[in-house]
C-alpha cells in the first residue's frame, strides 16, 4: 500500500512538471504570434498567417520572414541558450548566483568587441542625416567578441583543471578575470575617438534586431547540441546536486563533468553574446523560476530553464519594441530592468534549507 502511494505521488509530481513545460511552450507560442503581429507596419494576424503559409504579398513576406520571424526565433534561441547555461553552471558549482557571465564571459566579449571596433576599425558613423553609429564590420566584431569571451572561459577552466580549484575558487577566478578585462577595455577606450567609443557602447547594448537568419541557424545548432549534452548528463548532474561524495560513490567523475559542463555553458553563452551583445539576468532568472516549479531534478530543470529563458527574452524584446514605439529600446537594458527586482524577489522568497 505504501509503495502504491509513493508511486501515485511520484506520478502526480511528474505530471505537474510536464504540465508546467507544456504551459510555458503554449505561452511562448502565443507570445511569438503576438510579436509577429505587432509593430509599426500595422499587420493583422490574418496577414501574418497568410504569409507564413505562402499566400502573402511581397511586402508582407519581407516584413514577416526577414525581420519579425528572425527576431522571434533569435530571442527564443538566445534565451534558451543563456538559461540552460546558467542552470548547468549553478548545479555544477553549487552556487545559485553562478552563471557563465560570472566566469567573465560578458567582460571578455566586451574586450574582444573593443579590440575589433577601436583597434581594427569595426565601428563608424553612418552617412545618413542622423549620423547614427553603426557596426561597420559585424563579422569581425562577432569573431573577436566570441574569442574574447572564450579566452576568459578557457583560463578559468585551466585554472580549475590544473590547480584543482574548488567551485568557490572557480567563481572568484571568473570575477577576477572580469575585472581584468574591464580594465583592459577601459584602457583601450581611453585612447579611442568618440565615434568608436559610441560604437562599442552600441554593441554592448543587447540587441535581438541585429540577428540575421544565418545567425539564427548557427544559434539553433549550438543551442540544440548543448541542450542535448546537458540532458544526456542529467542523471550525473542529479548525483552532483546531492553532493560530491554521493556522486563519486555512484561512479561519477565530478571534476570531469564540472569542467566539461562549464565549458559547454560558456561556449553557448559566448555564441549568443557574440551575435546579440550582452543580455543580462536571463541566465540567472530562467533557472530560478523553473526550479520553483519543477524542483532540482535535472531531467526537467534543464528543459524548464531553457523554455522559461526563451519566453523571458522574447517577452523582454517585445516590451523593448513596444514600450515607447517606434523607438526600440536595447533588450539588454530591459532584461536588467525587469530582471533585477524579480531576482531580488526570488531571493527573498527562497526557502531556507
Amino acid at each position: 500500500m505504501e509503495k502504491e502511494m509513493l508511486q501515485r505521488e511520484y506520478l502526480k509530481l511528474t505530471t505537474r512538471k510536464i504540465v508546467f513545460l507544456m504551459v510555458v511552450c503554449i505561452l511562448t507560442f502565443i507570445l511569438a504570434g503576438y510579436a509577429m503581429v505587432v509593430g509599426s507596419s500595422n499587420l493583422s494576424f490574418l496577414d501574418v498567417l497568410k504569409t507564413l503559409i505562402g499566400r502573402g504579398d511581397e511586402r508582407t513576406k519581407l516584413i514577416v520572414f526577414n525581420i519579425r520571424l528572425v527576431r522571434v526565433l533569435a530571442a527564443i534561441l538566445a534565451g534558451i541558450g543563456l538559461a540552460i547555461g546558467g542552470s548547468a553552471t549553478q548545479t555544477l558549482l553549487h552556487n545559485p548566483l553562478a552563471s557563465p557571465f560570472t566566469l567573465g564571459v560578458s567582460q571578455g566579449a566586451a574586450f574582444g568587441a573593443a579590440v575589433s571596433i577601436i583597434l581594427l576599425g569595426g565601428g563608424t558613423t553612418s552617412s545618413s542625416a542622423s549620423d547614427s553609429v553603426v557596426i561597420l564590420h559585424p563579422s569581425i566584431v562577432v569573431t573577436c567578441a566570441f574569442l574574447g569571451s572564450m579566452i576568459s572561459s578557457v583560463v578559468v577552466i585551466l585554472l580549475a583543471q590544473v590547480k584543482k580549484f574548488s567551485p568557490e575558487a572557480v567563481v572568484l577566478s571568473g570575477v577576477a578575470l572580469s575585472s581584468l578585462f574591464s580594465a583592459a577595455t577601459t584602457i583601450i577606450q581611453y585612447f579611442a575617438s568618440d565615434v568608436k567609443i559610441a560604437a562599442l557602447v552600441f554593441w554592448t547594448f543587447g540587441d535581438i534586431g541585429r540577428a540575421l537568419m544565418d545567425d539564427v541557424k548557427i544559434l539553433c545548432v549550438f543551442v540544440l547540441l548543448s541542450w542535448l549534452y546537458f540532458f544526456k548528463n542529467a542523471w550525473d548532474y542529479n548525483a552532483i546536486e546531492s553532493g560530491e561524495d554521493v556522486a563519486k560513490s555512484l561512479g561519477v567523475n565530478v571534476e570531469r563533468k564540472r569542467i566539461a559542463g562549464i565549458f559547454i555553458s560558456s561556449f553557448v553563452t559566448s555564441v549568443v553574446v557574440a551575435f546579440l551583445g550582452i543580455i543580462g539576468f536571463i541566465c540567472l532568472l530562467g533557472p530560478h523560476i523553473a526550479r520553483r516549479f519543477v524542483g532540482n531534478d535535472q531531467r526537467f530543470l534543464i528543459a524548464a530553464s531553457g523554455l522559461v529563458g526563451g519566453f523571458l527574452l522574447l517577452l523582454s524584446d517585445t516590451v523593448a519594441r513596444l514600450i515607447i514605439s517606434p523607438i526600440v529600446l536595447p533588450v539588454g537594458a530591459v532584461t536588467s530592468f525587469l530582471g533585477a527586482p524579480l531576482f531580488l524577489y526570488l531571493l527573498i522568497r527562497r526557502k531556507k534549507p
